[in-house]
């Protein structure tokens, strides 16, 4: 659900539509708990966090031996 922060004076106000806060049980005058959301991780942050702490953070190759059978990938195919 996404709400609006407003500036109501020297405070911030978030409004919630009432249908929303009758769908999840609030009340006029509760204390409520807000957390920001964390920020997800892509692959590409990641890789350069990776690059960025150098080749010791890089994970090994690892040699799973030579295709055979259904996961033989052939890439010149036309």
């Amino acid at each position: 659900m996404a709400a609006k922060l407003t500036r109501a004076g020297d405070e911030f106000v978030i409004r919630i539509p009432a249908r929303e806060g009758d769908r999840h049980g609030l009340a006029d005058g509760q204390t409520v708990e807000i957390l920001p959301r964390r920020r997800k991780e892509t692959l590409q942050d990641m890789l350069a966090e990776m690059d960025r702490l150098g080749p010791a953070y890089r994970p090994p190759v690892v040699d799973w031996g030579p295709d055979v059978g259904a996961e033989i990938i052939h890439d010149d195919w036309t």
